[in-house]
């Protein structure tokens, strides 16, 4: 790169679509999941550096579509310059007559992602390198699905020999009792202190979230995620003031706006923005700085790859979730080591892709 990003235009994209593999069923409360929707986005630029990522639209029924809105938005920005965060204000503004949370969200986002990591790549710096602060190891979690006591103790066995220290398993059992069980079953295995975390994926009332809650407020969690409706900001202010346990929420936010409103009602310990919906690198760094102003812990929803160096430049950055969706189709993924994980040695989000993989599980 010669003379600096406005030299450096945007070219063509590339928008493929993948089922890729995960080592095991997936299971929530609100169904299974065998393997991994993906949309693989790469953004060619005239500097001669591609920037990729991924989308992941939680069905298989909405890979072509999204895959198909990302495509159509390539003529918004093709000969632009790479300049990622006027590009996302120009496409929010562009698509808001249309509706902008849900797909349209998600293709912006993984748009973002994949502008930024063409940026870092042109600069031969890491992302977390660009947005100003140092790559480092990042506290992580094994994110595990819903399970009863036993499958779960076995689970965290695997676990803690993969190098992770802090665990979050899918809950929601019909019989909350379960759910106390499943929370001493992962101690019984990891120990007395081990961190760990419990999501309920939006499956109750508030009324029926604080009578179950109540059950686990002795059980030491870190936080309960989503125990209502996402955007009932009232029912997680009215949860969180019930209880003891600290209550955490933000993978289905679309932007800093949904954080605020549950700033304003009382309603999070935590915060958890996702890459993709939040909008991208750019959405998200609007998010680390609300938190930062009012002193909230930020940890990751997915995208090990991009959160990685998010966290890294979040002010109040605190643990990264692991749920490798992508890794059946990544030639390199980072190790994790005594309940941390580094990004790899690459610029950019370090994205590689398994070629062979991307073809052989092409949707």
């Amino acid at each position: 790169m010669t003379g600096g990003t406005k030299d450096i235009r945007i070219g063509a994209f590339r928008v493929r679509t993948v089922t890729a593999p995960l080592p095991q069923p997936h299971k929530t409360a609100s169904g299974t999941l065998d393997a991994a929707p993906l949309v693989l986005l790469d953004i060619e630029t005239d500097a001669g550096v591609t920037g990729s990522s991924y989308l992941f639209p939680y069905a298989a029924f909405f890979l072509r579509p999204l895959a198909l809105l990302v495509s159509e938005l390539e003529e918004l920005i093709k000969g632009q310059p790479l300049m990622p965060r006027d590009i996302w204000t120009m496409l929010k503004t562009r698509t808001r007559l249309a509706g902008y949370p849900g797909l349209m969200a998600c293709a912006v986002g993984g748009i973002d992602m994949a502008l930024w990591d063409a940026l870092a790549k042109a600069h031969g710096l890491p992302l977390a390198s660009l947005l100003g602060a140092e790559p480092r190891p990042v506290w992580v979690y094994d994110s595990l699905g819903q399970m009863g006591p036993e499958e779960t103790a076995r689970d965290i066995e695997r676990s803690l020999k993969d190098g992770f220290r802090a665990f979050k398993v899918k809950s929601g059992d019909p019989d909350p009792r379960v759910d106390v069980a499943v929370a001493r079953a992962i101690k019984s295995v990891a120990g007395d202190d081990a961190w760990t975390a419990m999501d309920f994926n939006q499956a109750f009332t508030a009324e029926e979230a604080v009578k179950r809650m109540h059950l686990l407020d002795h059980e030491g969690i870190a936080w309960i995620e989503e125990p209502v409706a996402w955007d009932d900001f009232e029912g997680h202010a009215n949860v969180r003031a019930a209880i003891s346990t600290p209550v955490q929420s933000g993978e289905n936010w679309y932007g800093a706006r949904d954080m605020a409103k549950m700033v304003e009602a009382g309603a999070l310990d935590h915060a958890m923005p996702d890459a993709m919906r939040i909008g991208g690198v750019t959405g998200w760094m609007e998010v680390a700085g609300l938190a930062a102003a009012h002193n909230i812990p930020v940890s990751s929803h997915l995208f090990p790859d991009h959160s990685v160096h998010l966290l890294a430049a979040t002010p109040t950055g605190y643990i990264l979730e692991w749920f490798d969706l992508a890794a059946g189709i990544l030639a390199e993924r980072p190790k994790i080591v005594d309940g941390m994980v580094s990004p790899l040695d690459l610029p950019g989000a370090g994205i590689v892709w398994d070629e062979k993989a991307i073809a052989e599980y092409a949707a």
